[in-house]
């Protein structure tokens, strides 16, 4: 027990840039989950079974009728099928992690596979309990941030016009880090074209599935051909 004890905390200052987004984050979902009449209970459940970021954002908007099932699992997929990748990537780390690995796949989000590829493991610290806690350390600041969101709203006459869009801002901040520090932007144009593209053929209310399936379909059958001739690296 007092290894865990070290290990999470020698993690947490590693995990400080995590819980001022996810706190917040967390906050604003769970003033649109209570906006939907559920309790603050509801959003720590969902927080702590779900836990899948923009899909629980996605997932409010569920909960109305005429929402089929097929339509929630496919939207599900897109909206997170980019954790099938990191997961392929940490498939030997995790490995090594025994029972753990399982929640390490659970819980393994944007910013948690963030720190898990590039935070440097303590020399006095046992690796798998490292990162165990991180990605402990990251869910809790998501569920503590949706029990803070869901009490607010029950208890204040909070205005949430807009506020879905905390996650968009969040998606946006990481886009343009990524692109300042990568050298390589063809994904991101990629990605930029493809959005536009679709946006003018299915307009803004149809245009999400149909530019996801483009651009993985485009990044899907190009990432080869770059690698060839040279542009990836």
């Amino acid at each position: 027990m007092s290894g865990y004890k070290k290990a999470f905390r020698k993690a947490f200052p590693y995990t400080i840039p995590v819980l001022t987004g996810y706190l917040f984050i967390g906050i604003a979902f769970g003033v649109m989950y209570a906006e939907k009449g559920y309790s603050a209970w509801w959003a720590i459940l969902m927080s702590v079974l779900v836990y899948a970021g923009s899909g629980q954002y996605l997932a409010v908007n569920f909960f109305v009728p005429g929402i089929s099932f097929l339509q929630v699992v496919f939207m599900t997929l897109m909206v997170n099928i980019r954790h099938i990748f990191y997961g392929l990537s940490l498939l030997d780390k995790f490995h090594r992690m025994g029972k753990k690995r399982w929640y390490m796949i659970f819980a393994l989000t944007d910013e948690t596979y963030s720190l898990l590829c590039t935070t440097k493991i303590p020399e006095d610290v046992e690796g798998d309990k490292f990162l165990f806690a991180i990605a402990v350390l990251d869910q809790s600041y998501w569920v503590i941030g949706s029990f803070i969101g869901g009490v607010m709203k029950s208890v204040l006459p909070i205005h949430t016009e807009g506020i879905e869009f905390a996650m968009t801002a969040l998606f946006v901040v990481i886009f343009i880090e990524q692109w300042m520090e990568k050298k390589n932007r063809i994904p991101a144009l990629i990605g930029i074209v493809g959005a536009v593209i679709c946006l003018q053929i299915f307009g803004s209310a149809n245009f999400v599935l149909p530019s996801m399936l483009c651009i993985t379909f485009v990044l899907f059958i190009s990432g080869k051909c770059f690698e060839e001739v040279g542009i990836c690296r």
